[in-house]
């Protein structure tokens, strides 16, 4: 099994990198996160999960070792494949969604996209024993209903779960109107 490629970014395409390795090009499929940040020519270590269907071998890379533990533990939920499993990574942070998970918050999962309610809460059954403790950091703290409601507006505007739950993140706690949060957060992406 491949568990860890060294290698220099050869091009990306929407939805994987082309890693040459050695001289071979592999298509790896890693996180939109990552895949945002990736430039061709740059050098990468992901650390990967090779899925091996009757017709087809995909490779899955991680930046992290703690990342590609996640995406094992997704897999493991019944529903929940590869591809939907980096959906959720490529979704939402590591650190959050263990504490969406620690914290039985299967509606904060459920804004992932290709995730449903039904889905959401099975992820959260399942899991949520496995997820260990999670400390809040001051960055990571636990969702509010006032910050539930600023990531459903940011998404229903067309931003990524992911780019409006680091514009939450970012705001001043002792801000606790809803209205205000959503002026604060939007202005954040204009600078």
């Amino acid at each position: 099994m491949i568990s860890i490629l060294e290698g220099n970014i050869y091009a990306r395409t929407n939805d994987a990198l082309i890693v040459m390795v050695g001289g071979v090009g592999l298509r790896v499929l890693v996180p939109a996160p990552l895949l945002a940040a990736s430039r061709p020519g740059e050098p990468i270590v992901l650390h990967t999960h090779l899925v091996v269907r009757e017709d087809d071998l995909t490779l899955i890379g991680f930046a992290t070792d703690d990342e590609l533990d996640l995406f094992h533990k997704f897999i493991t939920v019944s529903g929940v494949g590869p591809r939907l499993a980096l959906s959720i990574l490529s979704g939402m942070a590591p650190d959050a969604l263990r504490l969406a998970i620690g914290q039985e918050q299967a509606d904060v999962l459920a804004r992932v996209p290709g995730i449903g309610k039904k889905t959401a809460q099975k992820i959260v059954l399942e899991l949520k024993d496995k997820m260990g403790e999670v400390e809040l950091s001051e960055g990571l703290a636990a969702l509010t209903e006032a910050d539930a409601a600023v990531i459903d507006a940011l998404t229903a505007l067309g931003y990524s779960i992911v780019e409006a739950q680091r514009a939450v993140q970012a705001l001043p706690r002792d801000v606790t109107d809803v209205e205000e949060r959503l002026r604060r957060a939007l202005a954040s992406f204009g600078s």
